[in-house]
Order: C-alpha cells, then sequence, then structure tokens
C-alpha cells in the first residue's frame, strides 16, 4: 500500500534553521512530508561535507537531523517546542556518498511536554535512533 504523502513547510521563525530552513544558504535544507500516520520523513544524501571520520556521516549531522525530524513532527500538528532532552544511539556508521532517510513521530502527547522518537536509516536499516521530549516554545510570541 502506498502511503500518500502531504508536504509542509515548517514554522515560519524556522526560516534559517541549520537543518531545515530553506532560506539558510549553507544549511541542509531537509524537505519533511507528513506521513497518514502523522510521522514525517525527510530524504538526504550523506555528501561528503557531513564527514566525520573518513567514509562516515558525523555524528553530531545525523544528530542535527533527528532532532529536526522531531522538531518538524511538532510543527506539522501545529505545535512550536524546544528540545529539553536529547538521547542518542548509534547503532551502525552511516555512510558517506549514499542516500539516507530521517523520520520521526510523536509518542506521547502531555502538553506542554511532547515525548517524541525518530531514526536515520540508511539501506533500509536503523542506524541512528533518538528518544526526545519537547517543551511547548513559550518565549516565541502569540502569532509567530
Amino acid at each position: 500500500m502506498e502511503t500518500k504523502k502531504q508536504q509542509h513547510t515548517g514554522h515560519r521563525s524556522h526560516a534559517a534553521c541549520i537543518a531545515c530552513g530553506p532560506a539558510n544558504p549553507v544549511g541542509l535544507r531537509l524537505k519533511f512530508a507528513r506521513q497518514e500516520d502523522g510521522s514525517v520523513r525527510a530524504a538526504v544524501f550523506c555528501r561528503r561535507e557531513m564527514s566525520g571520520y573518513d567514509g562516515f556521516l558525523h555524528g553530531g549531522i545525523a544528530a542535527l537531523m533527528l532532532d529536526s525530524a522531531m522538531t518538524n513532527c511538532l510543527f506539522s500538528m501545529g505545535i512550536a517546542a524546544l528540545t529539553a532532552e536529547f538521547n542518542l544511539k548509534y547503532k551502525a556508521p552511516v555512510i558517506i556518498g549514499r542516500a539516507a532517510e530521517v523520520s520521526a513521530r510523536l509518542v506521547s502527547d502531555l502538553a506542554p511536554l511532547y515525548v517524541m522518537k525518530a531514526e536515520l536509516c540508511q539501506d533500509g536499516q536503523p542506524k541512528v535512533l533518538a528518544e526526545a521530549k519537547f517543551l511547548k516554545n513559550i518565549f516565541l510570541k502569540e502569532g509567530e
């Protein structure tokens, strides 16, 4: 069964984000699509400029992608929130010069606290997993 994708743009105060901001000329410009189950997904090509050790994606870049996926999952639900706690599990190296996919989903809505999970996969195999707690962003002015 084919999953129907619906594109979303994120939050307007997030345009310069290093991970997903369309206005950031040096960012990753991840484009997340909301899935029917409420999760989000984005395809990414792991370029050489994203390396840590030769041939492997830098762990901090993987963390950045996973955090962005969870943030964009919340954006797709109309929620602007900040990362409060972030835990990673590196299962295997992500190989440079190949495609990967990052996805995220809501685990628990305890507003103003949101529990999220995300994964970075390559060749259909989970390579990096994340679990995080987000708190509703009270620092944005109403309407932002």
